[in-house]
């Protein structure tokens, strides 16, 4: 518990400052969690090797499109990140919520690239991906195309292996099929790629009143909501205001 002298704002009464020392150790409790959560996630053993080098498209060098491996995303890293973009052929627009998201983690691809290279995925041609990247103005997203390849659907970025309970259990009629955003990690050791890590809520069920929120770590605006008295409410972003 906290039991120190904390912070006192102007005007506060006695009543808020002892509520709000009781959420302050409820916040504090929230981080160790937090921090307990990502040293397991550290500490699961080799996930299985993938199935196949798979292939992608991408913007290379001349700006013009060229073919790359799964194994070849690494460059000198150890580890890669792949995010599923929800953009599929069936779709005129993006998903709004994959967007929002990526409207921030554009300011972060800058960075992470140092540590674990980061790309995002989707079941579009290469050209339509970076029209709208450059309609949204992301300058630092490396974007893959899987259009004819089987990443999708082998790590879940699609619905297609999904069973007909578990599409059931997603809102879906048995044999349907959609694009989904899921993370996930790789790593590669002495020229072996091995699966480490992906954010399973997005298939995982959820609570009563809530969205999965498989994303909620790396999206800042349901954190900056969660700070108002009005919270998140059932408002969900829009591509346009």
């Amino acid at each position: 518990m906290t039991t120190i002298e904390h912070l006192s704002f102007p005007n506060e009464s006695p009543e808020y400052r002892s509520a709000r020392i009781e959420l302050l150790n409820a916040e504090i409790a929230l981080r160790r969690q937090i921090e307990a959560v990502a040293a397991k996630r550290r500490a699961l053993p080799p996930g299985g090797a993938v199935p196949e080098d798979y292939s992608f498209e991408r913007i290379g060098a001349f700006q013009r499109p060229e073919r790359v491996t799964l194994s070849a995303l690494f460059g000198d890293n150890p580890s890669i990140i792949l995010q599923s973009f929800m953009f599929g052929p069936e779709r005129d627009k993006p998903c709004n919520g994959c967007t929002h998201m990526l409207d921030a983690i554009d300011g972060s691809a800058r960075h992470v690239g140092q540590r674990a290279p980061l790309y995002i995925v989707a079941k579009s041609p290469i050209a339509r991906l970076e029209a709208w990247a450059k309609d949204r103005r992301w300058p630092h997203i490396a974007f893959l195309s899987d259009v004819d390849g089987r990443y999708s659907a082998d790590y879940f970025g699609d619905t297609s292996k999904l069973s007909d309970a578990k599409r059931t259990q997603h809102g879906m009629k048995p044999g349907e099929n959609w694009d989904e955003t899921i993370f996930n990690v790789f790593r590669k050791d002495d020229e072996r790629v091995r699966h480490v890590w992906a954010n399973e809520m997005a298939y995982a069920p959820e609570d009563r009143g809530q969205h999965h929120r498989a994303g909620d770590l790396v999206d800042p605006l349901w954190g900056l909501l969660d700070m108002t008295p009005e919270g998140r409410g059932d408002w969900f972003p829009s591509l346009t205001y």
